[in-house]
Parts: structure tokens; C-alpha cells; sequence
């Protein structure tokens, strides 16, 4: 018998649709994408890198201290600040408990951000999810190292009439916030690459 149906069609399954090369990248495995997971570690390990580097020549080369202010701008100073708590000051935790549990919740983030990478499928969810992976791990090195995060930017405004100032923040936060700007820019206007564990 031939192989055709009744109906004059094929009786073979049909296989389905091709996925297009660009829609994933390269190293795709179904389940994970290693080539996403190792690309944004790579990309983590430098901001950490960089971060640590800057908060290192700081404290020990600069010795700058809560005293001091070096003015790099006249909007832009550096001014050492020792933050207990989360972003922007909140949630101060000076007991080793409130210190431990922070560290703790920076841990279990990253790990269920680096679980997210590997289901990334665009170059721009992979670089976002690594610079948030390395600002936590950048920030989770400090609360380890120091007891708490090293901040040292402070960004400012003044006039006559007004003066504005902005939360001092460091390398890893800077990087943080990128990377959660870079995710919602992927989820709308990209291609939806970057999928929720």
C-alpha cells in the first residue's frame, strides 16, 4: 500500500514548526540555556569585579572616610556611607540576626535570578539579569566583608533656592538598576526573551 490516506493525505505525522536560529541562542537546550547561563556569569563576575576593585581603592588606597568629600563634579561628590539596610537606606539592620537575614535574602535572589538566566532567549534579558546578579553579589561581598554595603556616590543639586540629593549608592547598585530598567525595556519592546522561572 502506498502511504496515503483515505482522504488522499499524507498518513505520516507532520514534525512541528522549525524554530528560528535567532529566536534562541546559541547553546539552547530545552530546559536551559547554558550559553545564557555562562554568558551572564561572565558578565556578573565583571561588575562584581569592578565594583569590589572601586569600594578596595577606596577605602585602602583614597582611605576615605565618613568625614570625607571629594568633589568630582558640582553635582557629583564621593562620600563614604555604610548602609545597613536595602536600597535607598531602608529597612537599617545593625543586629547580627537583621544583618544575617539580608544577606540571606540577597542569596536565595541571586540564585533564582541565575534560574531565570537560563531561560533568557534574547542577548538584552541575558546582559539585564547579569548586572542585577552581579550588583547583588557585589553588594552580598560588602554585608560579608564589612557588616554592611559601601556606598560612596552622592549626586546633588543646588541653587540658591533649591538643593536637591539623591540616595548615595555604589557601582552595584548603579548596575542594578540598569539591569531591572533593561528587563522592562526586553519584556516590552523586545521579543518577551527573558521568561519567569
Amino acid at each position: 500500500m502506498s502511504g496515503q490516506s483515505a482522504t488522499g493525505g499524507s498518513s505520516e505525522p507532520t514534525s512541528p514548526p522549525a524554530v528560528a536560529p535567532s529566536a534562541r541562542l546559541p547553546g539552547w537546550s530545552g530546559g536551559g540555556n547554558r550559553a545564557a547561563l555562562w554568558q551572564g556569569l561572565a558578565v556578573a563576575a565583571v561588575v562584581t569585579a569592578l565594583d569590589q576593585s572601586v569600594k578596595l581603592w577606596l577605602l585602602n588606597i583614597v582611605h576615605l572616610t565618613e568625614n570625607d568629600i571629594v568633589t568630582l563634579a558640582p553635582v557629583l561628590d564621593l562620600r563614604l556611607v555604610r548602609n545597613y539596610g536595602i536600597s535607598y537606606g531602608l529597612f537599617q539592620q545593625h543586629g547580627a540576626l537583621g544583618r544575617g537575614l539580608l544577606l540571606l535574602v540577597n542569596v536565595v535572589a541571586v540564585v533564582l535570578l541565575a534560574a531565570w538566566l537560563m531561560r533568557a532567549q534574547s542577548r538584552l534579558g541575558v546582559v539585564a539579569l547579569a548586572l542585577i546578579i552581579g550588583g547583588a553579589v557585589g553588594n552580598s561581598i560588602d554585608r560579608v566583608a564589612y557588616g554592611a554595603v559601601i556606598d560612596f556616590i552622592a549626586f546633588h543639586v543646588v541653587t540658591p533656592s533649591f538643593r536637591f540629593d539623591w540616595y548615595v549608592f555604589n557601582l552595584a547598585d548603579a548596575a542594578i538598576v540598569a539591569g531591572v530598567i533593561g528587563l522592562l525595556y526586553d519584556s516590552l519592546y523586545g521579543h518577551g526573551a527573558a521568561k519567569t522561572p
